[in-house]
């Protein structure tokens, strides 16, 4: 019984959204399920998905909340 968990930030896809759509998690869950029955033959009833929408200022990312890192890679910074 695989459980796969996938974590996402809670920001839209640059249309003003916040938060991934029905739609969007729906094909998550779909490919990560087909995934594991193509590759480990694990049967799509045996297998959980959790998705889990993170807030953006609870993400880290090379020592730095997520905001911060990509200002500084965006001016050209190294981490």
């Amino acid at each position: 019984m695989p459980i796969v968990t996938i974590k996402i930030t809670r920001e839209g896809s640059g249309s003003g959204r916040d938060r991934a759509t029905r739609e969007e998690k729906a094909s998550l869950i779909a490919g990560v399920s087909q995934l594991l029955l193509d590759v480990l033959n694990k049967p799509l009833a045996s297998t959980f998905v959790v998705i889990e929408e993170v807030e953006l200022e609870n993400w880290g990312w090379g020592g730095l909340p997520v905001p911060e890192y990509r200002k500084k890679i965006a001016k050209g910074g190294d981490l």
